[in-house]
């Protein structure tokens, strides 16, 4: 068992930063894929960003203004968030997938914390 913890959410004007944090505990492995996810109201969880052996993968729609990385030795992960518009508003999820399989698909996960609300004011 994984067990994830976010922290870090808030509200931001449009233009500001927030720098998510991840608490990783149980049987980490730093094997494991880490990833953020995030659900706006009335839409489908949606791939942020990830990260497996030292490379990351981003979404489009953030590629350039997110930022995944990972400490190991502390079982952290981060996503620091520069830039942030309103269409970034949403519940932002932690997960970690411990089996092969795609990387940017929410149900190849199978450890999730319960999420942080990030809002972004225009």
């Amino acid at each position: 068992q994984v067990q994830l913890v976010e922290s870090g959410g808030g509200l931001v004007q449009a233009g500001g930063s927030l720098r998510l944090s991840c608490a990783a505990s149980g049987r980490t492995s730093s094997n494991y894929a880490m990833g953020w996810f995030r659900q706006a109201p009335g839409k489908e969880r949606a791939f942020v960003a990830t990260m497996l052996d030292g490379t990351t993968y981003y979404a489009d729609s953030v590629k350039g203004r997110f930022t995944i990385s990972r400490d190991s030795a502390k079982n952290m992960v981060y996503l620091q968030m520069n830039s942030l518009k309103p269409e970034d508003t949403a519940v932002y999820y932690c997960a970690a997938k411990t089996t092969s399989g795609r990387l940017n698909v929410a149900y190849e996960y199978n450890y999730w914390g319960q999420g942080t609300q990030v809002t972004v004011s225009s």
